[in-house]
């Protein structure tokens, strides 16, 4: 079924990208808004993937939708509320005050994907806070057209020593429920951004308005509604599909551009990673990529190619032509 003429404009990606605007009504900063993204396959498709982006993120990540497109999928990505091309003048990016908050548009996206284009098996993708999102989504949810999962560097735990994230815990849903937009200040290097950038060492391009250097300002509100995410997480969800977790193969904190910046993940912490992905499901593949940043997609080429070969078997041995039963 081809997409509404009236909803779909082509994307700032250019053509053959479109976006439509999802319509989520209202809050205290005015009206709400997603953006869905697609690109089709040459000849139709029942297969699908609907990829969720990170914090301070938007889509932009083409070759990891040009992989399942080769596939036969036809690739979909989902601008949150607040995030990338859903960002409305006068709203506060990336805020909300329960990750519950995002069921709407997916929601939505998932109707416009299965019901409306008639897609029957739908591969979920998503990074890093999407990596924390959309789990705890499809635990609520369990739609049967969900035919695999794959989390790239999901978000499962916050950083710091075991002292540092219980005593933080505390006093994050304290400030958090008393004064939700309060900043928490922290000292952000930008050397990540940097990291990825054609402009600044990298190789890729990207609107550095949606996706800054220095990333966006963190608030009390939207931090303990991540905390609270991850405790439900770490209780343990049922992700009713084969899951594949990818990470890099180890974590650094640098002070200076250099080496590290691009061979490990300088935003998460890969033990937590490694610990929290059997939390996801009954039947999760943990791979750490050797050498891959926290965006494992946006890796070195070597690094990167591993990645891809490491997806490849997955979806080789778990996803493949035969639809998942829900």
């Amino acid at each position: 079924m081809p997409h509404d003429p009236v909803e779909a404009v082509t994307d700032v990606l250019g053509e053959p990208w479109l976006a439509e605007t999802i319509e989520l009504g209202e809050d205290h900063e005015g009206p709400l808004v997603a953006t869905l993204v697609s690109h089709r396959t040459p000849r139709p498709s029942r297969r699908a993937v609907l990829y969720v982006h990170g914090f301070a993120d938007y889509f932009f990540q083409t070759e990891f939708a040009q992989w399942w497109l080769e596939r036969g999928y036809d690739f979909y990505a989902l601008d949150l509320r607040k995030y990338g091309r859903s960002i409305r003048p006068g709203q506060t990016p990336t805020y909300v005050t329960d990750l519950a908050d995002y069921d709407a548009e997916l929601d939505v996206a998932w109707q416009r994907i299965t019901e409306r284009d008639g897609h029957e098996q739908v591969v979920v993708a998503a990074h890093s806070t999407g990596g924390l999102v959309t789990p705890l989504w499809l635990d609520r949810r369990r739609p049967s057209q969900l035919a695999g999962v794959v989390l790239n560097s999901p978000w499962l735990d916050l950083q710091g020593s075991v002292l540092l994230r219980t005593l933080g815990t505390a006093v994050i849903k304290q400030l958090g429920a008393r004064q939700p937009m309060r900043e928490i200040r922290r000292d952000v290097s930008g050397l990540y951004g940097r990291s990825l950038h054609r402009d600044h060492g990298g190789e890729w391009d990207f609107d550095l308005t949606w996706k800054p250097l220095e990333s966006f300002a963190v608030y009390v509100g939207w931090l303990r509604a991540v905390r609270t995410g991850h405790a439900r997480l770490q209780r343990g969800l049922d992700v009713a599909a084969p899951v594949l977790v990818l990470s890099s193969d180890r974590s650094t904190v640098p002070t200076e551009m250099g080496d590290d910046v691009h061979t490990a993940d300088i935003v998460l912490e890969v033990p937590q990673i490694r610990r929290w992905a059997t939390a996801l499901g009954a039947h999760v593949t943990y791979v750490a990529v050797p050498g891959a940043r926290h965006d494992v997609v946006l890796s070195r080429p070597e690094a990167r190619q591993r990645a891809y070969a490491e997806l490849e078997r997955w979806h080789r041995a778990y996803v493949g032509e035969t639809p998942h039963p829900g």
